[in-house]
């Protein structure tokens, strides 16, 4: 297979080779390999175990909807006994895992094989993947000075670049809609305990954290989907039970007819640059072409700053939990250059937090819920914005600077993307259009809680009308 046939494949086409014994899974790795290295200077890749991965594939077993084809795993500390995680942090590199976490498991029996991990911003806390561990910036196929977004920066970067058709990714504030956005790719965020988070942690950052993936093409994410989801034992949240088969369901000839609301204003009267909404706009007329209602929906009567300042105290704290866990397994304090700016006054502000504060965040982010929950009572679906700008320029949103400064930059960029980590309910980043200069915009579908079939669904609608495969960065 040429590096040109592999760039053309999405994950499902790639298996389907397989399958057929037109092409094996060494063969598609070493192309996934030879890709990276010829993309290296994108610096979307850590912990690259190349030689082990390639003896892994030359053995495969077919399995799993995508037979064996290759993959990267995020590196956000998903447990996996052959990838170490820095979650993008100098003072947590090389941490090590006795076992795979569940998810891991299920990547593996889909037929999925890692061979390396995709860069993140510190400890998954930042809009732009520029942590100091990883070297340098991730750097955006598309336009190079712009960011990729974060956390799931490397992910989207390696799934645009041709890397990889399909990629981990998690998503505790919009870093799987964030980087699809800001890279042009297809990013779906599930609903609260959809996909499993454990064995070793129940849930991430006050329930707001989930886990899925990115893709070229929606279904390549619905079967993925299909793979990952389902309750695991002891999770404290599990997602109404699907029913089918979200790939036989984005299929089907005569797909169910919507009623579809949209957000054209933001909280707080927070500009939405023109492209963005130009992007809604888009959308919303190919929904009418296909036949589905449009109806006026209201932006729910959210108290954004408290939302902002709730958000801030839960990333706080598990700032606190995961340094403190870090030094005291070193034994040793904290020192001046084991976290970014950032990070650090998060910390400080952390340590300085009370139970009865973190216990109120949380308690805000369920009233979200039943705030979204209620103003999307009369329509299946709200079309909104991804991003309220393009993707900014290299170092607006890098980890430096005080810690609430930063926050408030950040829920003026990503204002429709951490509210629905609050509410729970799934969210998907589509690549419908782009400026001229190419750069992408992403709009974003959000669906009611366990409603995954019809984002998809509807994603994939999208998809057929205004097809994304073929642009590619030049």
């Amino acid at each position: 297979m040429t590096p040109q046939e592999y760039d053309q494949l999405d994950g499902l086409a790639q298996a389907d080779l397989v399958k057929r014994g037109d092409v094996s899974s060494a063969e598609l790795m070493a192309c996934a390999i030879d890709a990276a290295k010829r993309n290296a200077d994108l610096n979307a890749l850590t912990f690259e175990q190349y030689d082990e991965s390639m003896e892994i594939a030359r053995y495969w077993q077919q399995r799993g909807v995508f037979h064996g084809i290759p993959f990267l795993l995020k590196d956000s500390g998903l447990p996996s006994t052959r990838f170490p995680s820095s979650i993008g942090s100098r003072l947590l590199e090389g941490t090590t895992y006795p076992i795979n976490a569940t998810l891991a498991n299920r990547f593996e029996d889909a037929g999925l094989i890692p061979f390396a991990r995709s860069t993140v911003s510190e400890l998954c806390m930042g809009p732009s993947t520029e942590a100091i561990r990883n070297g340098g910036p991730t750097l955006n196929p598309w336009d190079r000075s712009r960011s990729v977004g974060g956390s799931s920066g490397g992910a989207a970067a390696a799934v645009v670049a041709g890397i990889v058709p399909v990629a981990h990714g998690s998503d505790g504030g919009g870093s799987i809609r964030l980087p699809a956005a800001s890279c042009g790719v297809y990013g779906l965020k599930p609903s609260r305990g959809r996909v499993p988070m454990g064995p070793l942690r129940g849930e991430g950052w006050g329930g707001m954290a989930v886990e899925g993936v990115l893709s070229r093409t929606v279904r390549d994410t619905a079967a993925a989907m299909d793979a990952i989801s389902g309750y695991e034992p002891g999770a404290p949240y599990n997602a109404p039970t699907k029913t089918g088969s979200y790939l036989e369901l984005i299929n089907q000839p005569t797909p169910q007819r919507l009623r579809i609301g949209v957000w054209r204003h933001a909280w707080n009267d927070i500009a939405i640059a023109p492209d963005c909404l130009a992007g809604i706009e888009y959308a919303v007329q190919l929904c009418r072409d296909m036949g589905h209602e449009i109806v006026e929906v209201p932006l729910p009567e959210i108290d954004y700053e408290g939302f902002v300042r709730a958000h801030g105290t839960a990333l706080a704290s598990n700032i606190v939990i995961a340094v403190d866990a870090r030094l005291k397994l070193k034994g040793r304090a904290l020192g001046s250059e084991d976290i970014e700016d950032v990070i650090r006054d998060g910390y400080d502000i952390g340590k300085g937090l009370s139970a009865t504060q973190y216990i109120d965040s949380v308690q805000r982010f369920h009233a979200i819920g039943r705030q979204i929950d209620t103003a999307m009572r009369d329509c299946d679906i709200v079309i909104a914005t991804s991003l309220t700008q393009l993707p900014v320029k290299l170092g607006e949103l890098a980890l430096t600077g005080g810690f609430w400064d930063f926050r408030k930059k950040v829920s003026r960029y990503a204002t429709f993307l951490a509210v629905i980590n609050a509410s729970g309910q799934p969210a998907a980043s589509l690549p419908l259009t782009a400026t001229p200069e190419g750069v992408p915009v992403g709009t974003q579908l959000i669906g009611r809680f366990g409603r995954e079939d019809l984002v998809l669904s509807l994603s994939a609608q999208l998809e057929a009308a205004a097809p994304w495969f073929a642009r590619r960065p030049g």
